[in-house]
């Protein structure tokens, strides 16, 4: 790709010979390889250049000045588009050329592709040393949405509740046992007593007397002998 600069070298204007002045010093700072193209003392250069500026890039008198910027064939822009690319370090994407790696222009480009597709390059990467990706590779995903977390507090008040709820019931089951016991001891002692308080009949009444007598008449009988 050959890129052409139109200059009248002959011209009487200063405006325009500062104007091409600054294309062309520019492009040698950047060591960007052009060709000059003279249209004053050259005729088929001038009608080359007038056929192949853009109509809508043409002044109101049809007539385009240099410097006009070309690459091969196709058109690139005035003095004017390219100040404006050297204010925005777009120069070499408007000369239609690759920036060279490490230019602030290929920085430009790189963050853009990162802006556009939402992932960073391998250098951004390296020289960040804590990008996006490094961190979704350290984190887990449950943990950068908050899942884990959640999930954690989730079990652990879970298990909580458990141990609380088999304390009680065990608890319960305690209070319960206890009081079968004392209603079972209350039952027999209230047994016992009704037994006790039960007038006796007439047979163990005389049944009684006889013991009585049968052990008064014993201590006798021993006197006796």
């Amino acid at each position: 790709m050959v890129i052409k600069v139109f200059l009248a070298t002959a011209s009487g204007s200063t405006a325009i010979k500062k104007k091409q002045q600054d294309v062309v010093g520019f492009l040698e700072t950047l060591k960007v390889e052009y060709t000059p193209l003279d249209i004053a003392c050259n005729e088929d250069n001038r009608m080359w250049m007038r056929q192949n500026v853009p109509e809508d890039m043409k002044p109101s008198n049809g007539i385009p000045l240099p410097p006009q910027i070309f690459n091969e064939e196709s058109y690139c822009g005035d003095y004017e588009t390219f100040f404006n690319a050297k204010e925005d370090n777009s120069v070499y994407a408007f000369l239609g050329l690759p920036p060279p790696p490490g230019s602030k222009e290929a920085m430009q480009a790189e963050k853009s592709c990162v802006v556009e597709n939402g992932t960073h390059t391998k250098e951004e990467t390296h020289a960040e040393g804590n990008s996006d990706e490094s961190l979704r590779e350290e984190v887990p995903v449950g943990e950068r949405n908050g899942d884990t977390h959640a999930k954690e507090g989730e079990e652990g008040e879970t298990a909580e509740e458990g141990e609380t709820a088999a304390e009680e019931a065990a608890e319960e089951t305690e209070d319960s046992a206890r009081i079968e016991e004392d209603e079972e001891a209350e039952e027999e002692a209230d047994e016992d007593k009704d037994e006790d308080s039960q007038p006796m009949s007439e047979e163990e009444e005389e049944l009684r007397q006889l013991e009585d007598e049968d052990e008064a008449e014993a201590p006798e009988e021993e006197e006796d002998e």
